[in-house]
């Protein structure tokens, strides 16, 4: 079954691998898809590259970089996906340095798997938007999560291919400026229309060549 067709998508950051499977087979049981992550590095590198889960679970005291930090990066990359923390710690000290760093909601250990559950449902209805666009007979695209279906299959586009192909979508018909393309994938530093291109290929493969309109010297427009 496709990711279309079943629950939303955890990331779950936990470094006790017994606890984590317990959660990750209680949460699959309810519906959702969950990818375990032992330490903060592999963790931040799947969001970074496959961009699309709905809530982040996060661990506080893990290997490579502590949870806190973790998601002040994910922050100001500008990823506002919900977060929930849990962590043995139990301070105000902590519980403040969670909030300040971005959380949504932070639970204690030893946790109820009920409440927890209670806790996910209220943050996904918190943040669902309907967001999903129909490109054509075949593919869909959700706006918000920047994900591809294929039907009822997932599509990984590359970070930048997602963020583009939504880009494009949210101005359908109309010509978006080569200048504010690069500078909404890359800030003011951009590294050139060349991988511009080359991502506008890409898309072409994906939908057809006449999906996309190069106005040349301006910019582009999807009018499928």
């Amino acid at each position: 079954m496709g990711i279309f067709e079943m629950g939303s998508r955890i990331l779950l950051l936990e470094d006790d691998a017994l606890f984590g499977e317990t959660l990750v087979d209680f949460l699959e049981s309810e519906g959702y898809e969950v990818r375990h992550f032992l330490a903060s590095k592999p963790a931040i590198e799947e969001i970074y590259d496959h961009d699309g889960y709905d809530l982040y679970l996060l661990d506080v005291n893990v290997p490579d970089i502590d949870g806190f930090e973790l998601l002040k990066q994910l922050r100001s990359s500008g990823d506002t996906t919900p977060a929930i923390y849990i962590t043995s710690a139990r301070e105000k000290s902590a519980l403040a340095e969670g909030f300040h760093s971005g959380a949504d909601d932070y639970m204690k250990k030893p946790i109820d798997l009920d409440e927890l559950l209670l806790r996910i449902e209220a943050q996904l209805r918190r943040n669902r938007r309907p967001s999903k666009v129909r490109i054509d007979e075949r593919y869909t695209f959700d706006l918000e999560r920047r994900v591809l279906y294929d039907g009822g299959e997932t599509l990984k586009l590359p970070k930048k291919l997602a963020e583009l192909l939504g880009l494009l979508l949210q101005n359908r018909g109309e010509v978006v400026p080569t200048e504010e393309i690069l500078h909404e994938l890359y800030g003011e530093e951009h590294p050139g229309t060349g991988v511009l291109r080359v991502y506008v290929a890409k898309l072409k493969q994906l939908f057809g060549k006449e999906a996309i309109s190069n106005i040349r010297g301006v910019g582009y427009a999807f009018t499928k």
